[in-house]
């Protein structure tokens, strides 16, 4: 089985930042795209950011100029550093991984459990 822990959650105020991290672990043999989604109370789960295991990156609407995501491919950990948060961003991250668990086995995702985010004063 492969697990996906994420961490770095909390409470900040508006303007402030946070850094999430999440780590894959488990039965893997090479894990593709690492990515972060979020989900606020009655809304849709939304693409955050996105990292291919080469280090190309794709970011919603929302992150673009604020976030930044990377990835150690050694660790098989994927980092989202958030600056210039808003209330807008409250809501809970999660992980999302693409792995590979054997040579001969095919592609299946992964979700972590979730972290929650809150940005107030």
């Amino acid at each position: 089985q492969v697990q996906l822990v994420e961490s770095g959650g909390g409470l900040v105020q508006p303007g402030g930042s946070l850094r999430l991290s999440c780590a894959a672990s488990g039965s893997i043999f090479i894990v593709y795209d690492m990515g972060w989604y979020r989900q606020a109370p009655g809304d849709q789960r939304e693409l955050v950011a996105l990292i291919t295991s080469g280090g190309s990156t794709n970011y919603g609407d929302s992150a673009k100029g604020r976030f930044t995501i990377s990835r150690d491919n050694a660790k098989n950990t994927v980092y989202l550093q958030m600056n210039s948060l808003n209330s807008e961003d409250t809501a809970v991250y999660f992980c999302n991984a693409k792995v590979r668990r054997r040579v001969n086995s095919g592609t299946n995702d992964y979700w972590g459990q979730g972290t929650q985010v809150t940005v107030s004063s």
